[in-house]
């Protein structure tokens, strides 16, 4: 795979004993050149981008942690930074509508390599939302996440598992797959952006969304409890 390489100097050492377990996916409403000068003004970096064609980018090396998911909490993990690579997509909707499959074919090329070097869990590969669900709302409902597990990236669901789980618990079932449940309308809301993106309003307005994650007051629908129990028990496994 071509690389282009233009590294930014936001990263640190990883801290002794951290070890990469985690693959962390956003989406920035920028192609990558405006998306590096955004990290730059920042002062943040991630360990890769992928541009709307499809064209690779590398901002840090995976030795270093990149400064790209902040305060985060997944499956016993905290400040993700220090366990995770983490790779940037162009969207312009921040993932409301449908990647370019250039983009996909990159990702699956790219992410393939990142797992087999890390082993990286398949119940680690992860979205930005599912481990700061209060702050972000990427890679966005549109991520082919059933494809993409398909292809080894991640895991899916089997709708028929839901009849092994007696839980029924919104809270305990989200904390078994991995959120942080702190907030449980924010952590409801990301796994629906995960699982069950149609139980997730379209914000046309992409800034809006940025300040304007989750509804407050959200609950998970009854008619997706079935989804929740089956993703529950196969991030037990």
């Amino acid at each position: 795979m071509k690389i282009i390489r233009e590294f930014l100097p936001y990263f640190d050492e990883r801290p002794n004993g951290a070890t990469v377990k985690a693959l962390v996916l956003h989406c920035s409403a920028h192609s990558a050149r405006d998306m590096i000068e955004v990290l730059r003004e920042r002062e943040l970096s991630s360990h890769y981008i992928i541009d709307l064609d499809g064209s690779v980018w590398q901002l840090a090396s995976e030795k270093k942690r990149a400064w790209h998911a902040g305060e985060s909490r997944w499956r016993g993990m905290h400040m993700l930074n220090q366990y995770s690579v983490g790779i940037e997509l162009s969207s312009a909707t921040l993932g409301q509508s449908a990647y370019h499959p250039a983009q996909i074919k990159s990702l699956i090329k790219l992410g393939r390599q990142i797992i087999r070097h890390y082993q990286i869990p398949a119940v680690n590969v992860v979205a930005h939302s599912d481990i700061a669900p209060t702050r972000k709302p990427d890679p966005g409902i549109a991520f082919p996440w059933e494809y993409l597990a398909y292809k080894g990236i991640g895991t899916w669901y089997n709708l028929a598992d839901a009849a092994k789980v007696a839980e029924n618990e919104v809270a305990v079932l989200l904390q078994k797959i991995g959120y942080d449940t702190t907030d449980l309308a924010a952590a409801s809301y990301a796994f629906c952006r995960h699982f069950a993106p149609a139980a997730v309003a379209v914000d046309d307005d992409v800034y809006h969304l940025v300040d304007n994650v989750y509804p407050v007051d959200f609950t998970l629908p009854p008619e997706y409890l079935p989804i929740l129990k089956a993703v529950a028990h196969r991030y037990e496994k």
